[in-house]
């Protein structure tokens, strides 16, 4: 009878071992859940910032406002008509 038991017992443990410790155990799993989260929450970013990019290649395809915005702001240019003053900050005398 103890024989009987101690087998079971061993079958019972070898049936277990891929469930714990094999391929498609819980531990690897419970890993793969968590890199499917991280990776989730990257493409979350990423889509925020295309959807970010879209919005500003479609603004500067349909209006010369961005466009306009651009050339003053990263090129220093003016309108044709327009008055530049530049205002020099006084440096204090040492």
């Amino acid at each position: 009878m103890k024989l009987l038991a101690l087998t079971l017992a061993a079958l019972i443990l070898l049936i277990q071992y891929p469930l714990w410790l094999g391929r498609g155990s819980w531990l690897r799993v419970w890993e793969v859940d968590q890199l499917i989260r991280t990776q989730r929450e990257t493409n979350r970013r990423l889509q925020a910032r295309n959807n970010a990019l879209d919005a500003e290649v479609r603004d500067l395809k349909v209006g010369m406002e961005a466009v306009e915005e651009r050339a003053r702001s990263e090129l220093g240019m003016i309108k044709q008509d327009e008055i530049f003053f530049q205002v020099l900050e006084e440096t204090p005398a040492r």
